[in-house]
């Protein structure tokens, strides 16, 4: 127990020697000050983000005793010194705190200019083109980087005095670039909806500690904008005004009628939209403005293209047969060709089913059939990874919706619309439960009324990361013609993979083989075990031994772990922690402190990011760390991707990855632990969604009891949307 001394603030100025502990989430640091005044070596303890050995330090705080180490400062507040004189600059700049600034270079500039260095690249930079070796390209670089330096700096002195945790600079900084602090002091609840998530809550730390009142509109306007955020993060279109009324009362600490009066306010202002419940007339539903006019703009649109007649010229299944033998060297089954006849005659429709019922066969005929009839088909999934599969399966150009319809980064626009539209007369869009509303509805807008529409994907699976269901939507309507796809082919009742997923598509036990007891190679094992600990070393042994000896799978590439949580022993933070160390055992850059990324480590991107052309999802490999550029360069498909050590909060590693992250991908070998501890998340689709992504071989690890959980509870968060009843009502 540490023992507070108490007195006033001590002020300590002096250099970093060395930093002896640091918490990379946190920025707890514990660190040794050598003082300037007295050359004394002093232990300082307390929240020092970015900080490095060498650096010079004004640091107040309070003394403490430690009963093991004795006597402490502890940080209340700290702040960077530049140094002043000749030698102290160059020791400042060769210790590689400025990205492009190396050691031959700082001796360079400190030679030139002497103490005015830091004057000259802070305030006249163009002088920087006197030293040689320098241009115009490298001088630009090193004045932003010094920029971007001292606003990272300033941005966390400022949340530090008002009490906010500085880990969340990077984002913030992202949102608002080098002018972070005066963008937040001029408006701080504009937060509220640039950092989703987040942002409310900081800003509404820093907002009161500024003297905001709490009752002050733009607080209860934020903290609504925030939550339906919030909700829609959860999946759902809508909001029940009770509930968002509860929760903003919860949140703000003030009446609900004060919120309930902003809410009309938001209405007026086009903000949001008030409607009441279809099916209950009593129950008031918040929408925001966008996602209403999403969910309204496909019921609206589908409507209107199913006004549309179809003139195609049917053909019977003989001469279905015949162009798809010819074309495809494959004979359909009866059933796929009763669909393959009836899809022709419908301008939007649906082909659902589980593993090994033919879909991707039916995409194969639709397109040799449509091609036959001279007429322009284009193929699109929502995935970078799907849209490549469905490129392998068909042997056609197949693309994620995105590029089809040539999304802009630079105005957050899609180039293709309602008066741009695509040029196709049928368009099929594979892996469609992961469209969500917004993207369906900008895709709808650009296809045109008279083309053929034919969605395929598999609604027992998970839903859209996105807010909506789409795709069970419209089947749930009964306005879409929908083709539903049950039996299984002679070649899928072969797999474990494939009839097991049905069983547990059913609600039935799958088959449980021991790995332990099979002498052949099979393709789908359970492996009881209920010690998550023990759990989590089986996963070791298997990732790195027993499958690539046996299965002579790449333990990298080839194998993927799946798992149902974030945290705990064997959710995806402490597996990727534990598996970096076992499967990538390379040392870390010593210099790129805190990243906690290596050369040659599995990643995965977690969001779109239009620019760089990598999408939620994406998992590539991590090909250099750069610690003096401070830039990270992944390579995804052949194709290297750089990163910026500020956007690094847009990777992950993925040796372990969440089942909703998984959709849309295949692997050749999947490892899916399934304990109690899951409780909250056995759920049958996801079970169901982890097994059908194993190409070859899936591996459950856990108990039955934690099996018979998820079998048993097939009732899914239901997200709250109103696609089927607008449909309906059309």
């Amino acid at each position: 127990m540490r023992t507070n001394l108490s007195g006033p603030l001590t002020t300590l100025e002096g250099r970093l020697e060395r930093i002896t502990y640091y918490n990379e989430e946190n920025h707890y640091t514990i660190a040794r000050l050598k003082t300037d005044s007295t050359q004394t070596l002093v232990t300082v303890v307390g929240y020092m983000p970015a900080v490095s050995p060498g650096e010079a330090l004004k640091i107040k705080g309070t003394w403490e005793t430690h009963p093991r180490y004795g006597q402490q400062l502890k940080i209340q507040s700290y702040e960077v010194t530049l140094p002043a004189s000749v030698d102290g600059i160059k020791n400042y700049l060769r210790s590689g705190f400025i990205r492009g600034i190396g050691p031959a270079m700082a001796d360079k500039l400190v030679n030139h200019f002497k103490e005015h260095t830091l004057e000259v690249i802070e305030k006249n930079p163009s002088k920087l083109l006197e030293v040689s070796g320098i241009g115009r390209s490298k001088a630009a670089s090193i004045t932003q980087a010094w920029k971007e330096q001292h606003a990272v700096r300033g941005l966390m002195q400022f949340l530090q005095e008002y009490g906010v945790n500085t880990s969340y600079s990077g984002k913030i900084l992202k949102a608002y670039g080098l002018d972070a602090v005066n963008a937040i002091q001029s408006n701080p609840y504009r937060m509220a909806v640039d950092i989703p998530g987040i942002g409310f809550h900081l800003a509404d730390t820093i907002a009161l500690k500024m003297g905001a009142a709490e009752d002050e509109p733009a607080r209860i306007k934020a903290c609504i904008i925030f939550q339906m955020l919030q909700f829609a993060d959860d999946g759902h279109i809508f909001a029940y005004e009770d509930e968002l009324l509860q929760i903003c009362a919860k949140l703000l600490k003030i009446e609900s009628e004060n919120i309930k009066s902003i809410l009309a306010v938001l209405a007026d202002e086009k903000e949001i939209v008030v409607e009441k419940m279809p099916q209950d007339p009593d129950a008031t539903i918040i929408y925001t403005k966008a996602l209403h006019e999403a969910e309204t703009g496909i019921a609206n649109r589908l409507q209107a293209m199913l006004s549309v007649p179809v003139t195609t010229a049917a053909l019977d299944q003989e001469q279905i047969t015949t162009e798809i033998v010819e074309k495809l060297a494959i004979k359909p089954s009866s059933e796929q060709l009763s669909v393959l006849e009836e899809i022709l005659s419908h301008r939007v429709s649906i082909i659902t089913g589980g593993p090994g019922t033919g879909k991707t066969t039916l995409i194969r005929s639709v397109t040799a059939i449509f091609e036959s009839m001279g007429k322009a088909i284009l193929l699109a999934a929502p995935t970078g990874r799907a849209a490549r599969r469905l490129s392998e399966v068909t042997r056609r150009k197949a693309s994620t919706i995105h590029k089809l319809l040539g999304y802009n980064f630079n105005i957050n626009l899609f180039e293709k619309n309602q008066d741009n539209p695509l040029d196709a007369d049928a368009l099929i869009v594979d892996e469609a439960s992961m469209v969500d509303t917004a993207l369906m509805f900008h895709l709808l807008k650009a296809l045109p009324m008279t083309s053929t529409l034919i969605l395929v994907g598999d609604i027992f699976q998970l839903p859209s990361v996105g807010p909506g269901n789409v795709l069970a939507d419209m089947i749930a309507s009964k306005r879409i013609r929908t083709f539903e796809l049950k039996k299984i082919f002679r070649q899928a009742k072969e797999s474990p993979i494939v009839l097991n997923a049905h069983k547990v598509r059913r609600g039935e036990t799958p088959d449980l083989t021991s790995i332990d007891n099979t002498e052949g190679l099979s393709e789908f094992y359970f492996i009881e075990q209920r010690n998550p600990d023990k759990v989590l070393k089986t996963i070791v042994e298997l990732c790195s031994e027993r499958i690539p000896r046996r299965y002579k799978f790449d333990h990298v590439n080839d194998v993927q772990v799946l798992t149902p949580m974030h945290k705990g022993v064997v959710g995806t933070i402490n597996l990727n922690q534990v598996l970096q160390k076992v499967l990538n055992p390379s040392p870390a850059d010593t210099k790129a402190k805190g990243i906690g990324f290596r050369s040659d480590d599995k990643v995965m991107h977690l969001k779109n990011n239009y620019q760089k052309e990598v999408f939620n999802g994406d998992i590539g490999t991590v090909i250099s760390v750069d610690a003096e550029q401070k830039q990270l360069s992944v390579d995804y498909y052949g194709r290297p991707v750089n990163y910026d050590f500020a956007e690094l909060d847009e990777l992950s590693l993925a040796y372990a990855i969440s089942v909703h992250k998984s959709q849309g991908s295949e692997y050749p070998a999947v490892i899916v632990p399934i304990l109690t501890q899951h409780f909250f998340l056995l759920q049958r689709n996801l079970l169901y969604t982890a097994i059908t992504r194993g190409a070859k071989l899936v591996i459950l690890i856990g108990t039955q009891k934690a099996l018979t959980i998820a079998l048993k509870n097939n009732k899914p968060h239901k997200r709250l949307t109103g696609l089927a009843f607008k449909l309906q009502d059309g």
